[in-house]
């Protein structure tokens, strides 16, 4: 990963803003697949499946590890990010079986 030598505080600022454009970018684009999932799955169960969340944590910790970042920051802001994403899943399946 290359980082920027920053040589003002509004550079690294405008460095900083930059990256928030994106973060947020890919998590609304993780959301869109989050939601179609909801089309393949038979049940709210199916949905809420554990495995596949620990898999998912298991997998960026490893990945901040590898990055000299926090896993628990990682592990955090993934917990909070999975359980907004499973209740617009669900929200979505509900939708698409007419509960």
């Amino acid at each position: 990963m290359d980082i920027k030598k920053c040589t003002s505080l509004d550079e690294a600022r405008t460095e900083i803003d930059r990256l928030d454009e994106q973060i947020v970018t890919l998590v609304a684009a993780r959301n869109a697949y989050v939601k179609q999932l909801a089309h393949f799955k038979n049940s709210i169960d199916e949905i809420k499946a554990e495995d596949r969340i620990d898999d998912v944590i298991n997998r960026v910790r490893a990945k901040a590890i590898e990055l000299d970042l926090s896993p628990n920051l990682i592990n955090d802001l993934y917990l909070r990010m999975i359980d907004a994403m499973v209740d617009s899943e669900v929200a979505e399946f509900k939708n698409a079986k007419n509960y």
